[in-house]
């Protein structure tokens, strides 16, 4: 038997030696195993935690009208799509949806055209890929949001390798900065990128400021609106209805695996710029179709968004939020402000956070510690999230949890 070259060994070596080394620094991760539906209780390891952790916003993950709409597009559709969107994957409940999700946003960008994706990351790659092909290369500039989502960071690094676009990050606090940079670019075109709602903190961006520095200095504003879409606005549309803006310059991309409770993504603007990401927008021409079915399921979560139960569960953690800031006080921990369901507690230190969700696990709760790289060093946090499913005992039993569990970790530390 013939054996492998050494340098595979090498590999495996050099593997083992970094994920040592991860363990070292706090940093390893860990996957946990669930074992019930997406909602504020999950079976963990044969526990039953109270879960804090989740992007379920509204809590439509487990809605019985939506697995009943999931079942009926499988018995209609079958269960994949069988090919990519421009081979023969586009199915009607596709159509459907992406006519449904341009309605959304038909107020706030002018002859607007939805596509549909089977993730967020997708949906980032095609778009900031696809704009930086519209000139030739080294003619754009890119301005990315130093805080943003990875996929907005690989979208925009995977678009500087391809088009060799120049890049500037920007601190999405001080948008005076990002006008005075653009006024002197004289690149062809100009792209701003950023979070609506920054998905650490919590906090949303200066969206109205930004669009008014991209019509200044003739740029296009990305918004990722991954975790205000379905939340925010009176309807549930997101950052765009809840600040009532209007404009064609605006690309917009929300998300459907969160507050819609399914999975999915899309990318809504003009009809022009939706038209160039299906001619060169090689993630979407490259990606076989969502299974229909998940279209299909979609369509019944967006009605129940728009629709007064949609509007009476915002309410309900809108309550929940204002709770939190007015009861929950700590003595150390730092606490972000936010007016979203993100609510996150800075504790510094990876060991500090992992030792409060150890404590918290203990507890009955699953809040797991968030950590470099996905936060600055330096700034490890609980992040905590909430449901519309979740009571307002629920979060208060949680915030006397708290309570105890910071001084414990107090204690420790010092």
């Amino acid at each position: 038997m013939s054996q492998s070259p050494a340098n595979s060994f090498k590999a495996l070596t050099l593997a083992e030696e970094q994920i040592a080394d991860l363990d070292l620094q706090l940093l390893k991760r860990q996957l946990r195993i669930t074992k019930t539906p997406c909602d504020t209780k999950a079976l963990v390891s044969n526990r039953e935690l109270k879960a804090f952790c989740s992007n379920d916003y509204l809590g439509l993950a487990n809605h019985p009208k939506i697995i009943e709409a999931l079942a009926e597009g499988a018995r209609k559709y079958g269960v994949g799509s069988g090919a990519s969107h421009l081979i023969s994957g586009h199915h009607i409940a596709h159509d459907l949806l992406e006519k449904q999700l341009a309605a959304f946003q038909a107020k706030h960008i002018p002859n607007s055209r939805a596509l549909f994706f089977s993730t967020g990351y997708l949906a980032n790659l095609t778009a900031i890929t696809g704009l930086a092909r519209l000139t030739p290369r080294g003619n754009i500039s890119i301005y990315s949001a130093r805080l943003n989502h990875a996929s907005l960071i690989d979208g925009v690094r995977l678009a500087s390798a391809q088009s060799n676009a120049s890049v500037t990050l920007f601190d999405h606090t001080q948008p005076e900065l990002l006008l005075r940079d653009l006024q002197k670019d004289t690149k062809a075109l100009k792209l701003i990128v950023t979070d609506a709602v920054f998905s650490m903190d919590g906090d949303l961006g200066p969206i109205k400021k930004l669009l008014n520095i991209a019509e200044q200095c003739d740029a296009l504003l990305l918004l990722d609106d991954a975790h205000g879409f379905g939340v925010l606005g009176q309807q549930g549309h997101g950052v765009l209805e809840q600040e009532q803006i209007r404009s064609d310059r605006i690309i917009y991309i929300g998300t459907l695996g969160k507050a819609a409770g399914v999975s999915g993504a899309f990318i809504c603007a003009k009809n022009t710029f939706i038209e160039w990401f299906v001619q060169k927008g090689r993630p979407y021409i490259y990606s076989t179709a969502t299974p229909p079915a998940i279209a299909h399921a979609l369509l019944q979560s967006l009605k129940i968004i728009e629709s007064d139960e949609g509007a009476q569960r915002r309410a309900h953690l809108n309550r929940l939020i204002s709770i939190w800031q007015s009861e929950m006080k700590f003595s150390h921990w730092e606490k972000v402000l936010s007016c979203t369901p993100i609510q996150p507690i800075i504790l510094g230190s990876n060991a500090n956070a992992l030792m409060a969700a150890k404590l918290l696990d203990e507890a009955g709760y699953w809040i797991p510690a968030i950590r470099p790289p996905t936060v600055p060093i330096g700034s490890s946090r609980l992040r905590i999230t909430f449901s519309a499913n979740h009571s307002e005992d629920d979060l208060r039993t949680l915030i006397n949890t708290l309570h105890s569990i910071e001084q414990r970790v107090l204690e420790k530390a010092y």
